[in-house]
């Protein structure tokens, strides 16, 4: 049985960038996976005035806009599809128009049709965030964030952000295909952060995943007045790792989110691959 991938992407007001094929199909590559691919164009409801016309022709500025939304999203799918070529991986593409306001609701409900869901971010793109919010917290798939400002061409060393928690236990079930093809994991802990059910949790879950006949090893951290997400990320880059797996804390109702410390960090300053579960 083949794994399925879902790759969303951002056409408008902010498109994703080109390093999102790249990265997208070397993830899918590295799984043997199909990467199932859907453009979300935007959809502009036309406003209905008698002025929209003589002032500033309204109409012709959303068809413009709605224009500028498929021409990037072509533009992307044939990257990812010309990337797909390169590496041998199978792709599939898709438009949607959708609703700018329900464009990560759109996405998440494609993705729960397919294994995994990979999306695209960049600094200041808040329709990129907007649908990976929708992704990770509506979808009920695994999600992994690729930065267009990092490689994911070689997914071989894993760290996992680890508190013995129900969704951080999730985010390693979700992760277990690509931990099995991993070379080294280093399971990190953040000791000083929040009273912790033992003092040995890294060291329990690094022994069950040896069991499994995988290379782990635990690294307790100290958080040093540092955001969460922070110290995660740079401890994770410092050890050369190139995914960081963590649980996703957060719900969401009607696009308004409520996240937790380290999941409101990741999504401001995200430095590295993550695959985060919820």
């Amino acid at each position: 049985m083949k794994t399925q991938i879902f790759l969303p992407l951002a056409t408008y007001p902010d498109p994703n960038s080109d390093a999102v094929a790249v990265n997208a199909v070397a993830v899918a590559q590295q799984l043997h996976a199909d990467l199932n691919v859907l453009a979300i164009d935007a959809d502009i409801p036309h406003v209905s005035s008698p002025l929209s016309r003589i002032l500033i022709d309204v109409p012709a500025r959303i068809r413009e806009a709605e224009a500028v939304s498929r021409r990037a999203g072509e533009h992307l799918l044939a990257k990812v599809v010309e990337e797909g070529s390169r590496q041998g991986v199978a792709v599939t593409t898709a438009s949607e128009a959708v609703l700018l306001a329900l464009q990560g609701d759109n996405a998440a409900t494609h993705a729960r049709y397919y294994d995994l869901a990979v999306v695209g971010w960049e600094p200041n793109n808040p329709t990129s965030r907007m649908i990976a919010e929708g992704v990770i917290f509506d979808s009920g798939r695994p999600t992994i964030l690729l930065p267009d400002s990092a490689s994911a061409a070689k997914i071989d060393h894993i760290a996992i952000a680890w508190d013995g928690s129900r969704v951080a236990a999730r985010a390693v079930a979700d992760a277990l295909p690509l931990l099995t093809h991993a070379s080294r994991i280093h399971v990190l802990t953040i000791v000083d952060e929040k009273p912790l059910k033992a003092a040995d949790i890294g060291e329990k879950l690094v022994a069950s995943l040896r069991k499994r006949g995988l290379n782990a090893d635990a690294a307790d951290i100290k958080s040093e007045d540092c955001p969460i997400a922070i110290t995660l990320q740079e401890r994770a880059i410092e050890l050369g790792t190139d995914l960081l797996v963590m649980g996703g804390y957060g719900h969401s109702r009607v696009r308004d989110f409520v996240l937790g410390g380290a999941t409101e960090g990741v999504l401001t300053d995200l430095r590295l691959p993550i695959l985060m579960s919820h």
